[in-house]
């Protein structure tokens, strides 16, 4: 998202918060003022073919979906790393005053140990007697800062500078542990059954335009390569292949149920999740809390956020395909229903906030309301009707959306939504 926060943003000059707050004041929020647009069909194929079985969906229309996203909007990404490897360096199963068991994995991208890595901190109910369901996801301040147990490693990976929050020359100190905790209420998520862990999104690629220098993108430039080509990854398609990675090593826990693993993320990394989930159908179930343009938000309603502000701000997100699409929305070829959709028929659930219009929460709801009829398909219900719930109500099926009052955050409340809905989608083995 383009809206600054300063526990994000603390430190930038005027110019990238200046030019971002001028174009928030300046988007369209009046629905009177939304252009006439005409969304694609996620059931009809390339060349004009309907779809009307679940097998021409996953050989043909699937296929095709994921082709044009990752072409024109998200980017190609490499797949497993061959000398992917982890080691756990941290184990305690009477962690949080023994209710919970914690533990802290590096995640090596590379050979060796010298290239670049990214630290997985999961909690599990420590009374479980059998692998548990698990919630992933990646945080935006460090995963010393999700949690104020000092055994929590602090994070080594460049951040932003914010000496009131305890970033000093863009690395993080003591000063920043527990910072936001309220994002990741873990005693809430394992009282309920469910382990959870994250990541520090920088671990994977700092969040920062330097034409891809940084990062993982350095194991995979060729010979004289100074960055990825225009179909190929973008930092969200970057930050997706981590959670991949994480998922990779959670399938061999013997702790967590690597079936049952949600995949879940916040603004930016909400983006991130949808893109997860849809490239990578391991995930058994798909949360994407305030995403909005590049997330959940219909791209072509410019409501908020747009395709050429959000391409204007943060260049690097997106492949450089994504480009030819600003302000030129209704040539895009492919719209972000079809993103939920490509979910199908895995659950889905898309959350917004009342007053976060940036990221045009009604937009939102209407992504996953268009993706229904591809659920239906399935045999599984969706969104019936096209107007929003009130706020506080969990609606739909298999593809479901949640709103709650207040702004652009995730809070125990959004917390409590992705329970229920788990609770009925995942939770219980088939």
């Amino acid at each position: 998202m383009c809206r600054v926060y300063s526990w994000i943003f603390p430190s930038l000059s005027f110019g990238l918060i200046g030019v971002t707050w001028l174009m928030a004041q300046d988007a369209n929020y009046d629905e009177a003022l939304v252009p006439k647009y005409e969304l694609p069909d996620p059931l009809v194929t390339i060349k004009g073919d309907r779809v009307t079985t679940t097998e021409q969906w996953q050989q043909v229309r699937r296929p095709e979906l994921l082709r044009l996203f990752e072409e024109q909007m998200y980017g190609r990404a490499p797949g497993v790393p061959s000398q992917l490897h982890w080691e756990i360096f941290d184990e305690d199963r009477k962690a949080l005053d023994g209710l919970a068991v914690r533990k802290q994995v590096r995640i090596y991208f590379g050979p060796g140990k010298a290239g670049p890595k990214m630290d997985l901190l999961m909690w599990l109910p420590n009374q479980a007697t059998e692998r548990v369901p698990f919630f992933l996801g990646l945080n935006f301040v460090g995963n010393h800062g999700t949690s104020s147990d000092p055994a929590v490693r602090i994070t080594d990976s460049w951040m932003r500078d914010d000496p009131k929050a305890g970033v000093v020359q863009n690395r993080a100190t003591e000063e920043s542990r527990g910072r936001d905790q309220e994002s990741w209420p873990v005693l809430d998520i394992l009282a309920r059954g469910y382990g959870v862990g994250t990541i520090y999104y920088g671990d994977i690629d700092p969040d920062f335009d330097d034409q891809f220098h940084n990062g993982v993108h350095q194991l995979y430039h060729g010979p004289g390569q100074p960055r990825p080509t225009p179909e190929e990854w973008g930092s969200i398609a970057t930050w997706a292949w981590g959670l991949s990675r994480a998922l990779d090593y959670l399938e061999s826990d013997p702790d967590v149920d690597g079936k049952r693993v949600a995949v879940v993320g916040h603004s930016r990394l909400g983006k991130t999740a949808m893109w997860a989930g849809a490239v990578d159908d391991r995930f058994a179930l798909v949360i994407s809390n305030n995403s909005g343009c590049g997330g959940a938000a219909l791209s072509r309603r410019q409501v908020g956020e747009t395709v050429k502000r959000i391409n204007t701000s943060f260049p690097h997100w997106f492949c450089d395909n994504f480009q030819q699409y600003n302000g030129r929305e209704e040539h895009l070829p492919i719209d972000q229903h079809q993103l939920v959709a490509l979910v199908a028929p895995r659950p889905v659930l898309i959350t917004s906030a009342e007053e976060d219009r940036w990221a045009d929460p009604r937009g939102e709801f209407l992504a996953a309301y268009h993706a229904t009829p591809v659920y239906r398909l399935f045999g599984k219900e969706g969104l019936t009707d096209d107007e929003m719930p009130p706020l506080g109500q969990l609606t739909g099926g298999q593809v479901a959306y949640f709103i709650r009052s207040g702004e652009h955050a995730m809070t125990p409340v959004d917390w409590r939504a992705y329970l229920d809905f788990a609770d009925r989608t995942m939770k219980y083995k088939p």
